[in-house]
């Protein structure tokens, strides 16, 4: 059973590209997995979701802080969790699509 948690004042995140430059993610929604206990935010890059083309949308894990922010983000290596974030993500997709 996955919980979502949206973090209103946490809606941007700033990562570094391969090519070592700072770029802004918008976070789409970050969620936790008791089974792995860990926790996962989803994003992408800010400003590539007004075109109407496929956005790349980034999953990394990371352990809260202990305000119940995101910590340090670690790369998902896991076709597990993979799994579980495809999963988390078409509902969130699916459930999106319904409100509108």
């Amino acid at each position: 059973m996955a919980h979502e948690h949206h973090y209103d004042d946490e809606q941007y995140i700033t990562l570094i590209n391969e090519n070592g430059d700072e770029e802004l993610f918008e976070i789409l929604f970050t969620f936790e997995s008791d089974e792995f206990e860990k926790s996962y935010v989803l994003c992408y890059p800010v400003g590539e979701a007004e075109d109407d083309e496929e956005v790349v949308v980034h999953a990394y894990s990371y352990i809260p802080t202990e305000e119940g922010e995101i910590g340090e983000l670690s790369p998902v290596t896991t076709d597990e969790e993979w799994d579980i974030i495809e999963e988390v993500y078409n509902t969130f997709i699916q459930d999106e699509e319904e409100e509108e």
